[in-house]
């Protein structure tokens, strides 16, 4: 199984979209799945499901940042270098979906209230969502290698 089929997996499973993208990584990272589970679960649903960041974008920052980020012991080059693995992933999202907001991506959907929520699983929106996690994975798999 691919690493984007296993990340699209997760969330069908009931994880949020952040946790089953680091999730998917957990391996490579060095991470216990459980502990992967848990570092990315507040950034679902745009964080706290206040629907800012993509929670799938949120959980790729995390991913990069644990491949390439900067240590107590790194100079500031692996942090430019990180930054620059973070932009590319970023507008290659945005060139595909026209934004990186969880609200905007969901057609303005509110998830914070009842009404969004009975919207967001009559309209099967979650479908869209399991698109940005298999698109988020497979940029990742190119940058990371």
């Amino acid at each position: 199984m691919s690493r984007s089929e296993t990340a699209v997996n997760k969330f069908k499973e009931g994880f949020n979209c952040a946790q089953s993208v680091l999730y998917s990584y957990a391996g490579k990272l060095g991470l216990s799945t459980d502990t992967a589970l848990k570092v990315a679960n507040g950034f679902g649903a745009g964080m706290g499901r206040k629907q800012e960041t993509c929670g799938a974008v949120s959980g790729a920052v995390l991913v990069l940042s644990l491949i390439y980020g900067r240590g107590e012991h790194d100079d500031r080059q692996v942090q430019d270098y990180n930054y620059a693995r973070i932009r590319e992933l970023i507008d290659r999202f945005e060139a595909e979906f026209g934004t990186i907001y969880c609200k905007k991506l969901l057609g303005g959907c509110e998830l914070l209230t009842p009404e969004g929520q009975k919207l967001f699983k009559s309209e099967n929106m979650i479908e869209q969502c399991y698109g940005y996690v298999d698109f988020t994975v497979k940029v990742l798999e190119e940058i990371t290698g």
